[in-house]
């Protein structure tokens, strides 16, 4: 199943175009218009000629204060950061602390093991459907990608698995795209979140952690997105409820929204 396409940058993770994902019969996201990454803390600018040359106009930054602080995006040439802030500045939320998660295997293991890890991660994902904040946090980033002036649009988080996981699917789903089709690129970034998290990984294994805890927190995984999915349908009756009550965009924009992204399929 056809999911984005990995753009080959040197300094920023999972950096990935939407485009050409299918929508249905002759249908597909148009190229080059909608990214999604990881954080630009450690993009170079001046020497990722990859970068460079999409064209960035916006970047959506999807991450709380803290990590914003901590980890400041380096913005490709000629493009604006705009803040959609999902999380808020809850400390305890996970996707905002993975490396923290692998740093102790005993504290770890107590709070985590007998399957907690999943439980924990699955539960952040209900709570970012049903929560107000995030709920603003994702219609200002559909706003910006519904706005031809802000185009090219990148969005990201820490890592781009969770967060811009559920924005990518939102916003292929809104698009016309099928679950399935949905769920094959939100799982698609694992491989790159194996390798990106190999060391921390390993030093976490090598200090007795259990690898079911490591493999809950770095990948994504089917019943992450399942559950923000039966939350936006118990909640909201389905996707068209959730973007109308639960998100408040705008008819006009999602038309708008469509008919800027969708093109023939080639």
């Amino acid at each position: 199943m056809q999911t984005a396409r990995a753009v080959p940058a040197a300094s920023v993770l999972n950096l990935r175009d939407l485009g050409g994902i299918a929508l249905g019969p002759g249908r597909q996201v148009r190229s080059g218009v909608v990214l999604r990454s990881g954080q630009l803390s450690g993009h170079d600018p001046m020497h990722d000629a990859a970068v460079a040359g999409l064209g960035i106009r916006t970047v959506v930054d999807l991450r709380t204060a803290d990590e914003r602080v901590s980890a400041p995006d380096r913005l490709p040439p000629g493009a604006r950061l705009f803040v959609a802030d999902v999380l808020g500045d809850d400390p305890g939320v996970a996707p905002a602390r993975l490396r923290a998660l692998l740093a102790d295997p005993v504290e770890t293991e107590r709070l985590l093991g007998g399957g907690k890890a999943e439980e924990m991660f699955a539960e952040t994902y209900r709570k970012v459907v049903l929560s107000a904040r995030a709920a603003a946090a994702y219609r200002a980033f559909l706003d910006t990608a519904a706005d031809g002036a802000a185009r090219p649009v990148l969005f990201h988080c820490t890592t781009g698995k969770d967060r811009a996981g559920w924005a990518a699917a939102l916003l292929l789903l809104l698009l016309g795209a099928s679950r399935d089709v949905a769920r094959s690129e939100f799982l698609a970034v694992n491989p790159v979140m194996r390798v990106a998290f190999g060391p921390s990984v390993q030093s976490y294994l090598d200090a007795g952690g259990d690898p079911e805890i490591a493999s809950a927190i770095i990948e994504v995984r089917p019943r992450y997105l399942d559950t923000a999915l039966d939350a936006m349908d118990e909640r909201w009756g389905g996707l068209d409820g959730y973007a109308r009550d639960g998100l408040r965009f705008p008819d006009a924009s999602l038309l708008r929204l469509r008919g800027e992204l969708v093109v023939p399929a080639r």
